[in-house]
């Protein structure tokens, strides 16, 4: 079974194939992305890895957390599942004119 890491503190120089690269010594990447900001396309800082098993993830936290990458000191960890899902926006509350 898969396992998906959170990789925070990239540099803004980082891309989807350095993560995929970085990641590779460590075991076999399913996917790298690297996160974007919507209007702006550059990057927020952090990305996503999925390594193709739980021991490869285990070996990638251990080898990479807090190993410095571009003068910056990684971090990864296990990545948890989004809450909500509503992208962090409040519940929307009806208007006066629709009750």
């Amino acid at each position: 079974m898969s396992m998906k890491l959170y990789v925070g503190n990239l540099s803004y120089r980082t891309s989807d194939s350095d993560l995929q690269q970085l990641f590779s010594q460590t075991g076999q990447v399913e996917s790298a992305i690297l996160i974007t900001d919507r209007e702006t396309g550059r990057s927020r800082g952090f990305g996503f890895v999925e390594m193709a098993s739980r021991e490869e993830g285990e070996r990638a936290i251990r080898e990479l957390n807090g190993k410095e990458v571009d003068g910056r000191n990684l971090t990864v960890n296990e990545a948890r599942p989004r809450e909500g899902g509503d992208g962090g926006r409040p519940a929307r509350r009806p208007s006066r004119w629709e009750e």
